[in-house]
């Protein structure tokens, strides 16, 4: 074991791997601390990037689906980078200082979304680091984390509508409202001081499974989910926080615009309410069927301390929002009840006129 998985080894019943801290023996009261604001997690599958100089904001703007040239201090979004097909290749939580621009994003990214900023700086006045080994990042409500030495905290816009986004899932009613979720960048020393006050029984820390558990409820996309390669924004409501609909032009801006105006994704999110009777859990990846045809698979799952086993999936847009599904466990398979999440109808909010069809001359 080594890095954050080194640092909360010694915390009593931890479990951790090379990213760091997974539990400490029961993920579901971890839930309910991390919830309630008694506890914060080390988000060791998360990691910095910062791009500094004064062309920062524009040039990320230039770049990516979020309108940034003029974010203010301490205000927090966030952008994706998409392939000229318009599908999703990297996400990250943005917060600015004033001098330096924070990108939290997941570690399994980390390599690829550097190299490809610094491959695109060009002769503009911007510096890209790796921030991975001085920096760590902790998760919790933006109470809990408020009073860590941190040089900038985020705190998640979802599910609100940012300005120039557009939301395909309920407004009212959705789960993750009032969501109160925030992640402070800390120092290495600062994380070994919260494992020590966690050793010493005076601060009350979870795991990331807990925190992953959160997201999921509140169906709250995430690159290392939900992104396969395939993904459009629009097919997790991606649009909602990530993306700017009227900002200039940026890498697979068309297709976002066409699927948007005119089209429909192919493919949508839903929340799975699983089949807890018997202790199995499909893991992400699991096939998703109806009528035992493949119509989707697993992103994300966990077991929640309030809803029990739930998941994420993308499915056909064509499955009906009533079907009854049944997702690949192991041997086994697991009975599951659709939320709908992006519903089918999502797009097409443009209605160019139809124009006559003119008839032949007889």
């Amino acid at each position: 074991m080594s890095g954050d998985g080194a640092t909360f080894a010694g915390v009593d019943g931890a479990v951790c791997d090379d990213l760091g801290l997974v539990h400490i023996g029961n993920p579901m009261r971890e839930q309910q601390l991390l919830d309630s604001g008694a506890a914060v997690a080390p988000l060791g599958d998360r990691s910095v990037v910062t791009v500094t100089g004064p062309d920062r904001l524009s040039w990320l703007d230039s770049l990516t689906s979020q309108a940034l040239t003029r974010l203010l201090p301490g205000e927090s979004t966030e952008l994706l980078v998409l392939d000229p097909q318009g599908h999703v290749e990297h996400a990250a939580s943005v917060v600015d200082d004033g001098e330096t621009t924070w990108l939290i994003t997941d570690a399994g990214r980390l390599e690829a979304l550097v190299t490809w900023l610094t491959r695109m700086r060009f002769r503009l006045r911007v510096e890209v680091a790796d921030r991975s080994g001085d920096t760590a990042v902790v998760g919790g409500t933006a109470s809990a984390v408020a009073d860590l030495a941190s040089s900038a905290v985020w705190r998640d816009p979802w599910p609100e509508v940012s300005i120039g986004g557009w939301g395909y899932a309920t407004g009212e009613g959705h789960p993750g409202a009032g969501r109160d979720w925030a992640e402070a960048i800390v120092d290495r020393e600062e994380l070994r001081r919260l494992a020590d006050e966690a050793v010493a029984g005076r601060r009350r820390i979870a795991g990331r499974w807990a925190a992953d558990a959160l997201r999921i409820a509140a169906w709250r996309p995430r690159a290392d989910s939900e992104a396969d390669g395939m993904t459009l924004p629009h097919e997790v409501d991606w649009l909602r926080t990530a993306v700017h609909l009227s900002k200039g032009c940026y890498r697979g801006q068309e297709t976002v615009a066409k699927v948007h105006n005119l089209g429909h994704p192919p493919r949508r999110l839903v929340a799975l309410q699983l089949d807890g009777s018997d202790a199995v859990l499909p893991e992400p990846g699991a096939i998703v069927r109806r009528e035992g045809e493949e119509v989707g698979r697993v992103t994300s799952v966990a077991r929640h301390f309030e809803q029990g086993p739930i998941a994420l999936a993308l499915v056909k847009r064509s499955v009906p929002i009533d079907a009854d599904l049944i997702v690949d466990a192991g041997d086994d398979t697991v009975a599951a009840v659709q939320e709908v999440v992006v519903p089918p109808d999502a797009g097409r909010t443009a209605a160019p006129p139809r124009l006559p069809r003119l008839s032949r001359r007889t």
